[in-house]
């Protein structure tokens, strides 16, 4: 067995474990495992292993990575930044995209789907934390953003990702994720990566973004 395929297995019961401590029923969250950086020789154990969700930050790299060895069974995430001019290359290769943040990216997104005839689906990225150098939209916009994505766009959102800023405790700001979530009905989560995933558990994450516990340390 593979590292990785180990290492995925042990974060599953680890997973598994948090689930019946904390009683929660009904749950299941995906692992997201984040293979940005890394070659097709690391990515290869998990694919023949089952697995069947992966993350990249970077459209170029995917688009290169992927273009082999992808198949029906694989849902592949864009869980970094996504500028316009890389919306066409995006949408031929990814099959969910966490970053989206801005209504000019929007546009683009929606008038290169129907180009395309392929919906993907979508998570509102929000920046919790209010820094200056992280994506996603302001909190108190949210709303707006949200209904303007589904009633003009025709955008499949499903959901609302964060990240944390780096240092301070998440838990405050998965459960204030949490709460937004819940006030738009949507049903997904992507929030908890490799440092936190079993506290973003506590606020039913639906989608753990998992890399270098996986794959080991980014060189």
């Amino acid at each position: 067995m593979h590292n990785s395929e180990k290492n995925l297995a042990e974060i599953s019961n680890q997973i598994h474990t948090k689930i019946k401590e904390l009683n929660f029923e009904n749950y299941s969250p995906k692992i997201i495992a984040v293979s940005k950086t890394f070659g097709i020789d690391k990515i290869r154990p998990l694919i023949d292993y089952g697995h069947e969700d992966f993350g990249e930050n970077r459209v170029q790299e995917a688009a290169e990575k992927w273009k082999d060895i992808k198949n029906n069974k694989i849902n592949l995430h864009l869980i970094g930044k996504l500028q316009t001019n890389k919306v066409k290359l995006a949408l031929s290769i990814f099959d969910f995209i966490h970053s989206l943040d801005n209504e000019k990216l929007a546009i683009k997104i929606s008038e290169e789907q129907k180009k395309i005839n392929k919906k993907l689906k979508f998570f509102i990225q929000i920046n919790l934390g209010k820094e200056n150098q992280k994506g996603g939209i302001d909190p108190k916009n949210l709303e707006s953003f949200y209904s303007y994505c589904i009633k003009n766009l025709n955008l499949d959102i499903i959901g609302t990702m964060c990240l944390p800023p780096y240092g301070e405790n998440p838990e405050p700001y998965f459960s204030q994720l949490n709460e937004m979530n819940k006030s738009l009905n949507l049903k997904e989560l992507s929030m908890g990566m490799s440092d936190d995933y079993l506290k973003a558990l506590k606020f039913k994450s639906t989608y753990l973004r998992i890399g270098s516990k996986i794959f080991g340390k980014r060189t």
